[in-house]
């Protein structure tokens, strides 16, 4: 639902800081790889939507269109038609599935041909703002092993560093389709299985604790006023014990 784009400068030094030379860096819930591109070495990425992974892979590897007179509106609703009948396939999976998310309305999968206007009053073009976002984080994801899976069947390399940006609970669009409960069961497995875990959230069930926590504007009301949330890294408790008599 958000760019961790905004906290990663702060969050990363708190969960790479003990990172050991070759050790695994796992997000099961990547999103727009906005905290997978800003770490190095041996790194998996996963997401439940198979859409997500198709357009990283694509950014990665593929050619990305440079402008709206490269990748029009006509494309846009082809595609989104192709999508919709489960008829994308080929060479263009990549390209479509890349266009349907960073062409899209609020980066929502088909959300509708993104339109506004700029400071200037022109016409904005979405392609080449999302090819100059796009271009420079090609090179940061070279060597990211992607992977479309749940995180509940994510074959995690032994002792990694497992960052979960998880869909918050209560948030539109989530709350009736993932169940949290079951999901911080299997966070606390993980540490269990020597894994060190870290959870963005808003709140989290009472046997983990908040190491690192700020507000931040996440969205405008109806009535125009600007709505805050405070954005909060977690670990488990048992994690905390051990860092303490290690």
């Amino acid at each position: 639902m958000g760019s961790k784009n905004r906290i990663s400068k702060h969050i990363l030094p708190i969960i790479l800081k003990d990172r050991k030379e070759g050790q695994w860096y796992v997000e099961p819930f990547v999103g727009g790889a906005n905290t997978m591109d800003k770490v190095d070495g041996n790194r998996k990425a996963a997401d439940s939507n198979e859409h997500v992974i198709d357009a990283l892979c694509f950014i990665r590897d593929g050619d990305v269109p440079k402008s709206n007179k490269d990748f029009t509106e006509d494309s846009y609703n082809l595609a989104a038609r192709m999508a919709r009948g489960n008829r994308l396939s080929g060479y263009k999976d990549g390209l479509y599935c890349y266009a349907l998310i960073a062409f899209s309305f609020g980066a929502k999968w088909i959300g509708g041909w993104s339109r506004g206007k700029n400071s200037k009053g022109d016409q904005r073009d979405y392609v080449a703002e999302q090819y100059r976002a796009s271009i420079k984080q090609k090179p940061l994801l070279q060597g990211v092993w992607f992977e479309h899976v749940s995180y509940e069947n994510l074959d995690i390399p032994n002792c990694s560093i497992v960052y979960c940006d998880s869909p918050y609970k209560g948030t539109t669009g989530y709350k009736d389709k993932f169940d949290h409960d079951k999901y911080f069961d299997w966070c606390r497995k993980q540490v269990e299985k020597g894994h060190k875990v870290f959870i963005s959230e808003y709140n989290a069930p009472a046997d983990f604790v908040c190491i690192w926590q700020q507000e931040l504007k996440v969205s405008v009301a109806k009535d125009g006023k600007q709505k805050t949330a405070v954005e909060k890294l977690f670990v488990h408790e048992s994690q905390l014990e051990a860092s303490n008599e290690a």
